[in-house]
């Protein structure tokens, strides 16, 4: 890969045929592989004989006494039988198109892994675009994180990624001149000569100016099919809005899609399963899991409610806040306050130049605020981090597999030795750059000797 970064013999086209080639043959075997690592085949496979029956399977979970008839074995092997589904509705209408054929669980491992090939493609596009080269898509296209957890656990994140770098391409704007990481002509510099700024930053300066009606509407309605796949893309919708060129375009296509699809899901409220989610789910969160512990160890929850208690001594109204003391433990006390950082990156997001450093910028902001963070979970940085050689984000595709440690070893637990090992390197190569920059920083201030 270093060979071909650096200009190596082989032409675009070889090096692109090159890499879908290995990510191919790669997944290939994979394609056989059982759902050992993740029970998620399972519950698509239920969730699309759900619907396929004509069934809801929001309002519905496995064990509600209306699908008695479906159940057979799947049903059997099936975890959370007490939680309806949180799937949107475009991954519950894929997965009712396979629960109609005689093999529904290789038939969406099938798809997903030709999802998962497309989103290669477009990585290799988009790198094309950028004038980047075109081996940084093998990042992505070889990592044994994405090969596995499409083709080998068949997890429907790799439908949402390919609508996701569809949208990004469009809003890249059209190939400019090839940019590698040279030189552009410029005057800024005393003696005359070009700055040196890298693909990435030439092509920032250029998306705003090349995005089009048709480039905004074609990224309008790739984000919305990344909504309707998995509801992560939907925290980018402002920032692609504001990067299209075209906000109030872009949105209103993107959010008639979206409500098209979600309406008849929240007609009757909040579906049961995203609460649940939202309120019971925690898993591997690299802030989650020292934040609620702490909360708990300097009891600001008991502080909190001591809070509601002198607010309804102040106001009197002594049954007021009762609805609230259910709520006010460590672990929601802290995914509320998470909440509010997913705000703040968001926020953040909108002064974004560049919509592939915002994109990973944002989703990498939302693996890290998440209480749940399945390995999967890290696909949609990993295209992201590809293009714009992140070693933090890349290491940790390969370190955030441990997780299934606890899984396959008996008697391993995650926190805090696994957690440590997937989330200290991170943060050390994460934080590495910001501290090298302060160092020099603080260097250039120092007075000469």
């Amino acid at each position: 890969m270093r060979s071909l970064e650096a200009g190596g013999p082989a032409t675009p086209g070889t090096a692109a045929r090159g890499i879908l080639l290995v990510a191919l043959l790669f997944r290939l075997p994979l394609l056989a592989l059982p759902p050992t690592l993740s029970d998620d085949l399972l519950r698509y496979a239920w969730d699309g004989r759900v619907a396929a029956a004509r069934q809801d399977p929001y309002r519905l979970p496995p064990d509600a006494a209306e699908l008695a008839p479906l159940r057979d074995e799947l049903w059997q092997r099936l975890p959370h039988r007490d939680v309806a589904t949180v799937y949107p509705p475009l991954a519950v209408g894929l997965f009712s198109i396979a629960a109609r054929t005689p093999w529904p669980q290789p038939v969406l491992k099938g798809v997903l892994t030709a999802a998962d090939l497309a989103a290669c493609w477009l990585l290799i596009a988009l790198a094309r675009r950028r004038g980047v080269p075109e081996a940084r898509a093998a990042w992505y296209a070889w990592s044994p994180l994405a090969a596995v957890e499409t083709a080998g656990m068949g997890h429907v994140d790799a439908l949402g990624v390919a609508a996701v770098l569809a949208a990004v391409l469009a809003l890249s704007g059209r190939r400019g001149r090839p940019a590698g990481e040279g030189a552009a002509r410029s005057p800024d510099r005393a003696d005359g000569r070009a700055p040196v700024r890298s693909g990435e930053e030439r092509a920032a300066a250029g998306t705003a100016r090349r995005s089009g009606l048709p480039a905004a509407l074609t990224a309008a309605l790739a984000a919305a099919a990344g909504v309707l796949a998995k509801l992560v893309p939907l925290v980018a919708l402002p920032m692609w809005a504001r990067r299209s060129g075209r906000p109030a375009l872009f949105l209103a296509v993107a959010l008639v899609m979206v409500a098209a699809g979600l309406v008849p899901v929240f007609a009757g409220g909040v579906p049961p399963g995203l609460v649940t989610y939202g309120v019971s789910w925690e898993f591997n969160g690299p802030v989650y899991e020292p934040l609620w512990r702490a909360i708990d160890a300097l009891g600001l929850d008991a502080a909190a409610r001591s809070g509601l208690d002198r607010l309804e001594a102040w106001t009197g109204a002594w049954r007021a806040a009762d609805p609230l003391y259910r709520f006010v433990y460590p672990q929601l006390l802290a995914k509320l306050l998470l909440a509010f950082g997913v705000l703040g990156a968001v926020a953040w997001s909108l002064s974004a130049r560049d919509p592939v450093a915002g994109s990973r910028g944002l989703f990498g902001a939302l693996v890290v605020l998440s209480p749940t963070v399945y390995p999967w979970y890290v696909l949609w940085v990993l295209p992201f981090a590809a293009l714009t050689r992140a070693p933090a984000w890349l290491a940790l595709a390969a370190l955030v597999q441990l997780a299934y440690l606890p899984r396959l070893v008996p008697g391993v637990g995650l926190f805090p030795w696994v957690w440590l090992a997937i989330w200290g390197p991170f943060a050390l190569l994460l934080l590495a750059r910001p501290a090298a920059q302060l160092r020099r920083r603080l260097a250039a201030r120092e007075p000469a000797a």
